[in-house]
């Protein structure tokens, strides 16, 4: 092993760690907020890579469908909660929110079936595949978790693992069997001499940067990021200073499906994508939020970009085996974890 291969891993790698870092950070926020294990996040990633292929080939209305109908049902639920505050005498009322998703769901719907939206520029494309994906976490966070909010945790990950099975199905519907990749953002690369750097690498590495940088912005700077750190750290607390458990919940779904379609959108140049490729790729940003604990941020960004650079080096040294060695690296934390925390159980504060 040469410095040239040494640099080409290491691209790889940060590439790839990149990518898992963002959807560490997702998970990690979904769970804190929610006590969900968002097993789905995956999903988000393959969605946002499809979309953006079926875009860019004239075929961008499958996914529009899926929101509208999530959209509806949500707002079916909206009004039977209603009813059900009525008949134990509370007053009726239903906000803007309940009409306003499928609103939005029909009107891009017919946005997404009229445009030619394979002639317009990649930005438009990319902004049109957001549009699609994000919605589908608020949604699915009202339709499958708000009821069980305050179920037991094992329960909210069984009905997280069904809604990831129920997903990878609905993509195989929607999207199909083939494998799907994307036009690159640009042709450009970066000569270092011993070593070109891919244009669309600099393009994952800048967003995800750009990105970390905004969420901090986001939690340090902002009311409704401030509201989901009180959440996020004391969920009765801030359900008595008046923060809506709710919207905190619909919230973080929604910032967990903004970033994983933008890492789909991202990584989609650099590999083909399955509708059912998103599983392992969130299982390695699961890794990286396990080694942070799922409690620390940074710590959990920089586990799944070390999740990046063994998986990249392993295709060298041990290619058969480099499933086994990232995901092996949640063993030494978890076993850490456990000694360091004891064996209490999780209704135990």
């Amino acid at each position: 092993m040469n410095l040239q291969i040494v640099a080409l891993l290491g691209q790889d790698g940060l590439t790839n760690g990149a990518i898992y870092a963002l959807l560490a950070l997702s998970i990690l926020l979904v769970f804190t907020v929610t006590r969900v294990l968002l097993i789905p996040q995956g999903e988000f990633v393959a969605f946002g890579a499809l979309t953006m292929a079926a875009i860019q080939a004239g075929r961008p209305a499958g996914l529009a469908w899926l929101v509208l109908a999530l959209a509806l049902a949500a707002a079916v639920a909206d009004v039977a909660a209603g009813l059900r505050r009525r008949a134990n005498g509370h007053p009726f009322r239903l906000g803007l929110r309940t009409a306003a998703m499928p609103v939005y769901a029909a009107a891009l719907l017919g946005l997404v079936s009229i445009l030619p939206l394979d002639e317009l520029p990649m930005g438009v494309q990319a902004l049109v595949t957001l549009g699609l994906v994000t919605p589908l976490g608020p949604l699915m966070y009202r339709i499958f978790f708000q009821p069980i909010a305050a179920a037991h945790g094992l329960v909210l990950l069984i009905v997280s693992i069904a809604v990831h099975v129920s997903l990878v199905g609905i993509g195989l519907l929607i999207f199909g069997a083939e494998g799907s990749r994307t036009e690159p953002f640009s042709e450009a690369g970066l000569d270092l001499g011993f070593v070109m750097v891919n244009s669309q690498t600099l393009w994952v590495l800048a967003v995800s940067l750009l990105l970390i940088v905004a969420l901090y912005t986001f939690f340090e700077r902002t009311l409704y990021g401030k509201a989901l750190r009180a959440t996020a750290v004391q969920q009765l607390g801030a359900r008595l200073m008046g923060i809506s458990p709710a919207l905190a919940g619909k919230a973080s779904f929604a910032l967990a499906a903004f970033m994983g379609g933008l890492s789909g959108i991202l990584i989609a140049p650099l590999t083909t994508l399955y509708f059912d490729s998103g599983f392992i790729i969130s299982l390695k940003g699961f890794v990286g939020a396990i080694i942070g604990g799922l409690a620390s941020y940074p710590v959990a960004a920089l586990g799944a970009l070390a999740v990046g650079l063994v998986e990249s080096f392993s295709t060298f040294w041990a290619s058969s085996y480099k499933e086994v060695l990232v995901f092996t690296l949640i063993l030494p934390f978890l076993l850490w974890r456990s000694l360091k925390g004891g064996h209490g159980g999780e209704d135990e504060e």
